[in-house]
């Protein structure tokens, strides 16, 4: 399987100390979710409503443009959660392998700080790709909470990303070096 590599942003609002983060329905997590003898051609939707299939992910992204992997991030931090970003705050993290099961594509991690005089609209993401994406604001001890809650479905590079925020040790003035 071919796919693209990715951008993933871990997002803080120092005007209200939360971190931003994006809901959105995932038809993978929905299907399997499901018992596998409800796995037919027909899914019983009022058994198994849709929010089975709702994650609460990063603001995120495809590399699919001709542009440098800090505009991507920029572009889907204003697309998806509504903050317009200038691209010398976005920093990188690091890079990885995902999806190492099934594309080993590479997704690269950026943090960045955004204030509500940043916010030019709601956020959602591109309707005219089919995105419907909700913008969830979680207070730190809400976020630190998702790290080993179960009962939320949310990737792998959600919890690497609230592990690095949470950790003592860094730096976010010295990010490149600190890493």
């Amino acid at each position: 399987m071919k796919v693209h590599d990715s951008v993933a942003i871990v997002i803080f609002n120092i005007s209200r100390q939360v971190l931003v983060f994006v809901k959105q329905f995932r038809p993978a997590v929905y299907y399997n979710s499901l018992p596998a003898e409800e796995t037919g051609p027909t899914i019983d939707t009022s058994k198994y409503p849709p929010s089975e299939g709702i994650t609460i992910e990063l603001c995120a992204g495809i590399v699919d443009k001709d542009k440098c992997l800090e505009e991507i991030a920029k572009d889907e931090i204003l697309e998806e959660c509504g903050y317009d970003v200038p691209i010398s705050s976005i920093k990188k993290i690091t890079s990885f392998k995902s999806g190492v099961g099934v594309s080993g594509s590479v997704q690269t991690l950026f943090y960045a700080e955004v204030t509500d005089g940043m916010r030019q609209h709601s956020g959602g993401g591109n309707t005219c790709e089919g995105e419907e994406i909700d913008v969830v604001d979680l207070t730190l001890s809400e976020a630190k909470a998702l790290i080993f809650n179960e009962d939320v479905p949310r990737p792998v590079t959600l919890i690497l990303a609230l592990m690095w925020f949470f950790d003592g040790n860094m730096s976010l003035t010295n990010l490149p070096n600190k890493l």
